[in-house]
């Protein structure tokens, strides 16, 4: 993709409308320094010197999309507490419209700390509670029906923690084969749904071998060999009718599948990789802007690749900027 290309999917992305559904968190830093072991336990001592949040989960799905476009909403569910009391106000800071924000004090927020020393992450403490099957409400059917019209675009981001069920999943793909919007999705296999005519659906290489029902097997390179993939890959296009799948490959990059083309590799465009979480968030997004924007499947998987490519460079919940990915593309394409 040359520098004109590129910025005219980039011009015509920052005016797309863009919704977000699914499971929401609360990402924290604690961020310190490792100088000794505790007499206690044989563990490091940290002393903190800063902490921080962010939007996370579905919610960092968001923030990425936040940095192209100025339209992004989000559909979610946060708990009657002082974490989901921050994690909207986040949200708002960051110019997220949360109209579809909904709350239930039978929950608490899902909260993730991640504690950093040193540039490298020590532990990771959850707080979490699974809502219960068949939670799905009316009015969030409502609501998700309602903001599925506005949009331009639907990336739906299962974390597998309840939010997501069948039927909120119908709700939104019917209302969106009505309307012509186009929707993508991050699946979670410990969630198995059903994905009837989706877009795009965007598993890692472990979900994918789970959903398709094949045992995993180490990668092979070159990729275009990996015969175990292709099988992968051919079976879930099948089992979801989807336009496009497209399977995150760690450091071989992506492979993108869809009907009657032939599969299309794109490698790894990371340079240092620091921290690889929110990286599979960063994935979705670009490709889903992309899509909405006009960009071929393969033009959006390598936007996709390149932006995974800049987030795991940095540490923590981390978004690309335009700025980096033109730039990203530029090493490629020089003047």
């Amino acid at each position: 993709m040359d520098r004109e290309r590129l910025q005219h999917i980039l011009d015509k992305a920052s005016a797309k409308r863009l919704l977000v559904i699914g499971d929401l968190m609360l990402d924290e830093f604690v961020w310190g320094n490792v100088g000794r072991i505790s007499p206690e336990a044989p563990v490091p001592i940290v002393e903190v010197q800063s902490e921080s949040s962010y939007p996370g989960g579905a919610a960092n799905v968001a923030r990425n999309l936040r940095e192209f476009t100025s339209s992004v909403t989000m559909l979610g569910m946060v708990g009657s507490d002082t974490s989901g009391e921050k994690l909207t106000e986040l949200l708002r800071s960051e110019g997220i419209s949360t109209e579809g924000l909904f709350t239930d004090p039978s929950i608490p927020t899902i909260v993730k700390t991640r504690i950093i020393a040193q540039r490298q992450q020590v532990v990771r403490v959850d707080r979490e509670q699974r809502m219960a099957p068949g939670s799905g409400r009316q009015d969030i059917l409502s609501k998700a029906r309602a903001l599925v019209e506005d949009a331009d675009a639907v990336l739906i981001e299962d974390y597998g923690k309840g939010f997501l069920d069948q039927g909120l999943v119908n709700a939104v793909l019917e209302t969106a084969r009505e309307k012509g919007v186009i929707v993508t999705c991050d699946p979670n296999p410990k969630n198995p749904l059903e994905w009837p005519g989706i877009a795009t659906i965007k598993p890692n290489r472990s979900e994918a071998f789970a959903a398709a029902g094949i045992p995993l097997s180490p990668p092979v390179n070159p990729v275009e060999n990996d015969t175990a993939l292709m099988k992968v890959g051919e079976i879930l296009l099948n089992r979801w009718n989807a336009g496009a799948l497209l399977i995150t490959l760690s450091e071989q990059g992506m492979m993108l599948f869809r009907k009657d083309h032939p599969p299309y590799h794109t490698p790894t465009r990371a340079r240092e990789i620091f921290d690889v979480s929110g990286a599979g968030d960063t994935s979705i997004s670009l490709y889903t802007l992309g899509i909405a924007a006009g960009a071929t499947p393969e033009e959006a998987a390598e936007l996709a690749n390149h932006a995974a490519g800049i987030v795991v460079g940095k540490l923590g919940t981390a978004t690309c900027t335009r700025a980096e990915l033109e730039e990203s593309f530029w090493g490629l394409h020089p003047a």
